[in-house]
């Protein structure tokens, strides 16, 4: 399908409006080409790119790494050694936040459980925020 308004758009890719016109300012998506009345119009290229651009997103890549990954797609004859090494670097990433947010979670846990829901001046969820020693991690 061709001529699509950004409108029709937004309804087939589940992207809002503002987060297209947001992905064409920052060069994700190419400048539509417009009508006489200044209306954007979109292609099934750009459904399928901005589908792209959503799942991407949908799960945790950076704006420059799908920057370089579509720079990718445009040559699809390419080694995908590169698309390989973004995702290798953002599952890196990923498993470093999960190991923070398991010390996290371990950390307000105990911190909940050490309450013993009496006056705020004997507070253990107060104690432990006010005072970093209380903490059974250095770090977080």
């Amino acid at each position: 399908m061709k001529n699509l308004s950004i409108g029709a758009l937004a309804t087939r890719t589940g992207v809002k409006i503002p987060t297209i016109r947001y992905y064409e300012s920052i060069g994700l998506l190419p400048e539509a080409p417009r009508t006489d009345s200044n209306r954007r119009l979109y292609d099934d290229a750009m459904v399928k790119r901005l589908r792209f651009i959503r799942h991407a997103r949908d799960l945790g890549f950076e704006v420059e790494a799908i920057r370089q990954l579509l720079t990718l797609t445009d040559d699809p004859g390419q080694s995908c050694h590169e698309a390989d090494a973004l995702a290798q670097a953002h599952l890196a990433d990923i498993e470093s936040k999960i190991v923070r947010l398991q010390a996290l979670q371990e950390e307000v846990r105990e911190m909940v459980a050490q309450c013993g829901q009496g006056q705020v001046r004997t507070c253990h969820v107060i104690e432990v925020l006010a005072d970093h020693a209380h903490c059974l991690h250095e770090t977080h």
